[in-house]
């Protein structure tokens, strides 16, 4: 299992060539892992741990029996902590996901129950089908990293990751993430069918029955990426070119409501995440491209009658990346055109 690096200080810190590669090496290590159980879908994985090691959560809009649980249940076990599962039904209440207090008649006293929702990793089934009471329990402990139960406040731990999903079929009887909470979700993204040569796999290696990964970090060692991922560094112009993306959305004539400052910060701490793992210690446009749709598309909200023309979220961000311009090619245009005007 690999150590954790020195942990640096969350002041502003410069990224050692050790803490770079040490970072690159144990992520590679810990999407190796898991890939193991969830063939085929190495994206995804990637999009997965770079949410949890950013401190942010996934959204996982798929069909049943795509391995979404196996996901959950292996990156909990890769970091040597915690799963759990919380099939979310229109009868599930606020303190089936917390937890609740129940008084102890031989002590005498009240004694806190912890819910599901006190694990490393926390699959949410189908998160649409609860009621908007229920779903609004999530909220403080996906922001806060705690929950409040008769006006006490308990930690949850770290690291701290909700995999929620959401059912695309069978609509009937849900209620649809309010844009408040979906906004919470660092990224939204989907595991899908695997191609033919995964799925020869996973038939293959049907009759030795699931298979289970072996730890590869420790929890405290996934707070030392998180801090060290915090150094990455960011150019002003790179800066830029993330404020105008955002902007670009809020501008499109396809959009009712663009992405917010919440938006802007996740693509901002999920990039230098990335680029990290991508063994780079600067992020580039490149970077704030690959995560764009993962991570802006669900913020936004069409227009109806975008939506009814067919227009999708994910192809209004990429049509905002072709048309927003990444700095080195704002600045080759500036420069040219400064010396035609000559």
């Amino acid at each position: 299992m690999t150590s954790p690096a020195p942990r640096p200080e969350r002041t502003e810190m410069t990224i050692t060539q050790e803490q770079s590669a040490w970072f690159a090496d144990t992520f590679t290590k810990l999407v190796d892992n898991v890939e193991q159980v969830v063939l085929g879908k190495r994206h995804v994985i990637e999009l997965a741990f770079t949410a949890m090691i950013s401190e942010g959560h996934l959204l996982l809009e798929d069909y049943p029996g795509t391995g979404k649980t196996s996901l959950a249940r292996a990156m909990g076990r890769s970091v040597q902590g915690t799963s759990s599962r919380i099939q979310f039904t229109p009868d599930l209440l606020p303190g089936d996901v917390t937890g609740i207090t129940v008084y102890d008649q031989r002590r005498g006293e009240f004694e806190f129950h912890q819910g599901p929702i006190f694990a490393n990793v926390v699959l949410a089934d189908e998160i649409n089908r609860a009621s908007p009471k229920t779903q609004s329990a999530l909220l403080e402990v996906m922001e806060e990293g705690h929950v409040t139960v008769d006006g006490v406040t308990r930690g949850v731990g770290v690291p701290f990751l909700v995999v929620a999903t959401q059912n695309p079929v069978e609509q009937a009887g849900t209620y649809r993430l309010p844009e408040a909470q979906l906004d919470r979700f660092l990224m939204k993204t989907s595991l899908g069918y695997p191609d033919r040569a995964a799925t020869i796999r996973i038939l293959d290696g049907s009759g030795d029955g699931p298979r289970e990964v072996g730890p590869v970090i420790t929890p405290q060692g996934v707070v030392s990426m998180a801090d060290i991922a915090r150094g990455g560094y960011l150019n002003p112009l790179v800066l830029d070119y993330i404020a105008r993306i955002v902007e670009a959305t809020r501008l499109a004539r396809e959009v009712r409501l663009g992405v917010s400052v919440r938006g802007a910060l996740a693509l901002t701490k999920a990039a230098r995440t990335w680029a990290l793992a991508h063994r780079r210690t600067y992020v580039t446009p490149d970077d704030v491209k690959a995560l764009a749709v993962p991570v802006l598309a669900h913020r936004l909200i069409l227009d109806p009658e975008a939506e009814f023309d067919g227009v999708t979220a994910e192809a209004v961000v990429g049509q905002v990346l072709l048309d927003v311009v990444p700095p080195s090619q704002q600045e080759r245009a500036d420069d040219r055109g400064q010396r035609e005007n000559v």
